[in-house]
């Protein structure tokens, strides 16, 4: 155990008289946590919406204000003809074209239904599908208040009439907001950033200035070696993570909801899965820059697959399956089940289990593939 205290003095030393790397793993994950969730928004407000009225009546005119007043449109125009509205989709000064016919309120009244046009921008899918469908909420709220105006006071005073009105509620986060749903996923990510990127650098460092040949001659066991690599990273990462849960509460006001045990019992172990792979890849890459290379195409699958941005539900079959495959993705999915539902260990404890094989195999095949010759 000598051994591996003086490793573990030689590797506090080592971080803390590199100031760079102290930056790095301190002061850039916090400005990134305060910055990344304001722009991680996929929140669509400010739709630019061309009002073609052919009608010119005051059902239409109606329509416009509600549409207006709604919070997430903008009339950007409201042009004579359909073809001129095309145009500011064509220039990019518009997404959705609502395009109200003629004998639109005279077909209402006396039919009780009227077709509209609605054309929208694809070339941001996102934008146009979710603006499209607010769009149509706001249509059918117009539809509605019209069917309670004009089709209750034709019915007989006898006759109670038969309305089933929907209310609905927000568990865990009642307005919806979508910083409840990210800033646990982007706190993830940049606990992922900083394990595997800092350790695949670490022993490619001291193969690169040489100090790895002075340690191959040592009587230190393999195990010694990468435990002594790891041990204080992993002290780093959970003060990055307590770092990490205080910015998250003060500049957003969230606060785990679930035990702060059980959540740093799954941040402990994941750090420890993680840091494997940093140090898996370390083993292999001969340079830092190919360490950076290799390190970084995994922190893409990691990102881009781990349901961070999108749901891993609506992925296909075999993304899905990937998916299950990268410890990320269970550490997001229990973060966002400890901060915001304050689910317990009994419902998270098959996760824990994931990160445990993670852990285990990583650093395995870590201490395997370390060439260490004596």
């Amino acid at each position: 155990m000598k051994v591996l205290r003086f490793i573990l003095q030689k590797e506090f030393r080592q971080i803390f008289r590199d100031k760079t790397i102290l930056a790095m793993m301190f002061f850039v994950p916090t400005i990134q946590l305060i910055i990344l969730p304001l722009a991680a928004n996929f929140e669509v407000k400010n739709v630019n919406v061309v009002y073609v009225d052919h009608d010119h009546s005051s059902y239409s005119q109606k329509l416009i204000n509600k549409i207006s007043s709604s919070g997430y449109f903008h009339i950007k125009a409201t042009p004579a003809s359909y073809l001129e509205g095309l145009k500011w989709i064509e220039t990019g000064d518009a997404d959705l074209i609502l395009e109200i016919p003629s004998g639109f309120e005279r077909n209402l009244v006396r039919e009780g239904s009227q077709k509209v046009n609605i054309a929208a921008d694809a070339i941001n899918g996102t934008k146009s599908n979710i603006g499209n469908a607010y769009l149509n909420v706001v249509l059918n709220d117009f539809s509605r208040d019209l069917d309670i105006r004009f089709k209750l006071p034709q019915q007989s005073a006898s006759i109670s009439p038969s309305l089933i009105t929907l209310t609905s509620t927000n568990w865990y986060n009642p307005r919806a907001e979508y910083k409840y749903y990210m800033v646990p996923g982007i706190l993830v990510l940049l606990l992922t950033l900083i394990g595997g990127f800092i350790t695949s650098l670490n022993i490619v460092k001291e193969k690169e200035i040489g100090t790895i040949e002075q340690i191959n001659v040592t009587p230190i066991q393999k195990w010694q070696f990468i435990l002594g690599k790891l041990i204080p990273f992993w002290i780093v990462g959970i003060i990055v993570f307590t770092v990490g849960l205080t910015v998250m509460y003060l500049v957003y006001g969230i606060f785990p909801l679930g035990s702060l045990a059980v959540l740093y019992l799954f941040a402990g172990v994941y750090l420890i899965a993680v840091l494997g792979l940093g140090l898996l890849i370390s083993t292999f890459a001969d340079t830092q820059l190919q360490a950076m290379f290799i390190a970084f195409f995994f922190m893409m699958i990691f990102m881009l697959m781990s349901g961070l941005f999108t749901s891993t539900d609506s992925m296909p079959d075999w993304a899905k399956t990937m998916s299950e495959f990268t410890p990320v993705t269970h550490f997001i999915k229990v973060v966002r089940l400890i901060v915001l539902k304050g689910s317990g260990l009994n419902e998270v404890g098959q996760e824990l289990f994931y990160l445990v094989i993670f852990a285990i195999v990583l650093n395995g095949l870590t201490i395997y593939n370390y060439r260490k010759t004596s």
